[in-house]
């Protein structure tokens, strides 16, 4: 288990944050974050547990995560959490249901059970079987491929999962030559550019990506000459045609580090810009961004609840869990 940090100071915690806002990061508000910080550290290690946490968290949730990363990251680390007993999932429901499929023994804690998705509410298991089926009397080699952003039984049913960072791969991994691609239209059209393969999409998206507008990248454009725009495949056609790179967000936090440039507009949800500037501090980065109401539902309130109550723990069928496993391992196999 990954020990958590003894003591916040304050004064350190707010030059860390007041840069993302000055008038959000006040003093006052870092030193209560410090105590909240405190507090979870302390029940971290009465519990034995471990907190992972999506790119698209809070800046103070990153405080407090012994892992930060993407959903195919956090897939991956969902399978190596050593000894914890406890798994806290500082992101959305089916990503600690994805840490439930892989360690059905723990407890996997969702701090806000609300903090749902708006893509994963796009497909049902049911629609799914009817649409397969549907699919199967004409392409009888059809294979189902799920984005991870969609439920436990939506995985169950798919012959594997994939995350923005190894879709293409695995589509194109994968022994068939026609997918159903669920649920992200957007990133299915991403894939359909990027194989010779027939996807056919689900029709979803996640409201986040699917508003950013290549109006708002023109203007940022615009006003920032040698701007370096880094978009995300559940962006829209018309955004992604206008940027320099189409990257997961985990690549997206290489790329910025790695590229000699100092100026990029970072666009998908913003978290991740709160992220980066965090960690490349020396570097320059603009929001072409939307706040995902469900990310944001989770706080370091929440995390402490979750720890001191040990709620809200996530449960699954049985053959929920084989299935999905099943497709989850698959995509980690294909997608390596």
């Amino acid at each position: 288990m990954i020990e958590g940090r003894e003591s916040i100071n304050p004064s350190a915690l707010y030059e860390k944050l007041a840069p993302l806002d000055h008038e959000r990061y006040t003093t006052e508000l870092c030193e209560r974050y410090a105590g909240q910080i405190a507090r979870i550290m302390r029940l971290k290690r009465e519990r034995r547990a471990i907190v992972l946490a999506h790119n698209y968290q809070r800046p103070e949730i990153f405080e407090v995560a012994d892992f930060i990363g993407d959903s195919f990251e956090l897939a991956r680390k969902a399978r190596e959490v050593g000894d914890a007993d406890v798994i806290v999932f500082c992101g959305v429901h089916f990503m600690a249901e994805t840490a439930k499929v892989f360690n059905p023994e723990r407890s996997v804690l969702l701090p806000d059970m609300r903090a749902g998705c708006s893509l994963a509410d796009s497909v049902t298991a049911e629609a799914l079987a009817e649409r397969a089926d549907e699919l199967r009397k004409i392409y009888p080699d059809l294979k189902v491929v799920s984005y991870v952003n969609c439920t436990a039984d939506v995985k169950a049913l798919s012959d594997s999962c994939c995350t923005s960072a190894n879709a293409v791969k695995v589509v194109n991994a994968i022994d068939s030559g026609n997918i159903l691609f669920v649920p992200d239209q957007n990133l299915a059209n991403y894939v359909q550019a990027h194989t010779s393969k027939r996807i056919i999409s689900w029709d979803g998206n996640c409201y986040v990506h699917h508003q950013i507008t290549p109006d708002e990248v023109e203007k940022a454009r615009a006003a920032v000459p040698g701007l370096i725009v880094i978009a995300h495949p559940e962006c829209r056609k018309d955004v992604i045609a206008m940027a320099d790179a189409v990257l997961s967000t985990s690549a997206m936090m290489r790329y910025a580090k790695e590229s000699p440039a100092d100026k990029f507009l970072i666009v998908t949800e913003c978290g991740l810009s709160d992220r980066l500037l965090l960690e490349v501090p020396n570097k320059h980065f603009y929001k072409a961004c939307k706040l995902c109401r469900y990310m944001k539902m989770i706080t370091l309130d929440g995390v402490a609840d979750s720890l001191e109550h040990l709620r809200y723990a996530i449960e699954l069928e049985p053959e929920v869990r084989v299935g999905a496993r099943r497709a989850l391992e698959r995509m980690l196999e294909l997608g390596a």
